[in-house]
């Protein structure tokens, strides 16, 4: 059986389990206690040299970084969530890599100042947190505008683009980042959380912190 190494807690570890569940992989999920440093085993170590998860192991192969598994289970089932035609995979591409790139990127300085650094005793950069905050919005409109246009990101079926850009903003309410003024945004957000590959993990990404924060 396949298996993911990692927490509920992780986004980017939700995008391989919405993934897995959405192409209809059964999947056993590896607790990896990162509060407690065990990425950085010498057994860990052994499945990813960069100590981070997610981690998967599928038969004879290891694989880590969430959107290179992600890949590899939708061409494994040769699912429509990421398109065979050259053009419709370029769109879902595009989503994809403006997601992680800009979105994740300026999301997880928020994240990280807000809710990871309080809970380290790590110092608040505040420089980071205004820039993330103001990247943001620059970059929420351009998915609002993307989504009054067409269903999901890359047009009128959910694809792979939509799964990860779920996972990246799971976290967003609790770091105290508010997408509810973008109508499109939102209604996509919440639209894409009572689908089935979402429930299958929780019904809230909240849920998880909390029990985490307990």
């Amino acid at each position: 059986m396949l298996k993911i190494y990692g927490m509920p807690v992780s986004n980017n570890v939700n995008k391989v389990r919405y993934t897995a569940n959405a192409v209809g992989l059964d999947y056993e999920l590896i607790p990896v206690n990162l509060m407690e440093g065990e990425q950085r085993s010498e057994e860990f170590l052994k499945l990813n040299p960069v100590g981070k998860v997610p981690v998967i192991q599928d038969e004879d192969i290891t694989i880590f970084e969430s959107m290179a598994i992600a890949r590899y289970l939708v061409n494994k089932t040769n699912s429509d969530l990421y398109p065979q035609d050259l053009k419709q995979r370029a769109v879902v591409d595009q989503w994809i890599d403006f997601s992680n790139i800009h979105v994740q990127g300026m999301l997880t300085r928020v994240l990280f100042n807000r809710l990871i650094a309080p809970m380290v005793g790590a110092e608040v950069d505040e420089d980071s947190l205004n820039f993330g905050l103001e990247m943001l919005e620059q970059y929420f409109p351009v998915l609002d505008n993307q989504l009054g246009v067409s269903t999901y990101l890359a047009g009128d079926n959910l694809t792979l683009a939509d799964i990860n850009l779920v996972a990246i903003l799971d976290p967003a309410q609790a770091a105290g980042v508010d997408i509810s003024g973008y109508q499109n945004l939102n209604k996509w957000f919440n639209s894409i959380k009572q689908q089935e590959f979402y429930q299958k993990c929780h019904t809230d990404y909240n849920e998880v912190l909390a029990q985490m924060q307990q």
